[in-house]
């Protein structure tokens, strides 16, 4: 097998560990490119070349984790990772496992951890690699690694997400919701919803926002029961799209261009967190961006000649 065919048979592995180390599907891109690079470059043929593609993704994107923590220190309101519609790693055995891992709740549990914490429990906890593949893939003795894995577990554990076990279950929930939510109907929402249901928006201070965050039933229903209807008066649809593993929506303005996307968190039959992603530098891997600003000027028109 030639190297570039390696390396294919291997991409979709790579991009999801570089996905869930970093949280940005641009980064993990770029992370698996430069791992290309550098395989391309070697003299010699690896051993394995899933250890080494698997070390030299890691390694990358610890380098850019650590760069862009500073960033995200600095971000404008909440950062939520950027969504993804489709994790290209797959193993049916593990399907669910998989799915739980790339949700925003989970990746927003990993930002608790250092670099090197999260590389080894994305390796160890969610692709199984044995101890002696992570300490080659961090370069830390196995010893270190087993240390690592103990703190980000301990990190980890108290907010550890845990979602509908039945898929089905959860699809039907996010029916009702968007077709509540397309009918603006608050009691709709507000019976799908937690009592302590949150919903938060990440802008970047790059488009407008509902509201940062927003807690509580009652008020996450009636700003989106208020909001929602008047979207789709100036031609704003949606359409139902599993977002991080989890339910969710891409909304579209008139001509198709990505606005934003939401995902929903389920538990227990109630919806508990909402979670849309709106900053424009997020969304251009989804398709053509639309312009969140000149659609919230048209919101804005269109409920004064209402008044």
């Amino acid at each position: 097998m030639s190297k570039v065919e390696e390396f294919e048979e291997l991409r979709p592995l790579l991009f999801s560990i570089a996905y869930r180390i970093l949280g940005s599907v641009s980064e993990a891109e770029d992370a698996v490119q430069e791992t290309w690079l550098r395989f391309e470059a070697s003299p010699t043929q690896p051993r394995s070349a899933k250890a080494f593609l698997s070390a030299a993704v890691t390694r990358t994107s610890i380098d850019v984790l650590r760069s862009a923590r500073v960033r995200r220190e600095e971000y404008v309101g909440p950062w939520l990772p950027e969504p993804l519609l489709a994790d290209p790693y797959e193993d049916p055995e593990r399907s669910a496992e998989l799915a739980d891992s790339v949700s925003m709740a989970a990746l927003l549990l990993l930002e608790r951890l250092s670099p090197l914490e999260r590389a080894v429990f994305v390796l160890r906890e969610v692709f199984g690699f044995r101890f002696d593949e992570v300490a080659a893939a961090v370069g830390r003795s196995e010893a270190a690694c087993r240390q690592l894995l103990v703190r980000a577990r301990r990190h980890m554990e108290d907010g550890r997400p845990r979602f509908e076990a039945v898929r089905k279950e959860r699809e039907e929930l996010a029916s009702r919701f968007f077709d509540a939510l397309r009918e603006g109907n608050v009691a709709g929402l507000q019976k799908l919803l937690a009592a302590d249901a949150s919903m938060v928006g990440d802008s970047g201070g790059k488009a407008p926002q509902l509201a940062k965050t927003i807690i509580g039933a009652e008020n996450v229903a009636r700003l989106l029961a208020s909001v929602f209807p008047r979207m789709a008066r100036i031609d704003v649809t949606f359409e139902s799209h599993e977002v991080n593993g989890q339910p969710g929506a891409i909304f579209r303005d008139r001509d198709g261009k990505v606005l934003h996307t939401m995902a929903l968190d389920v538990l227990d039959g109630q919806i508990q967190t909402i979670r849309s992603v709106i900053n424009p530098d997020k969304l251009g891997h989804v398709g053509p961006v639309a312009d969140a600003w000149a659609i919230d000027r048209k919101l804005r028109q269109a409920r004064r000649h209402t008044e």
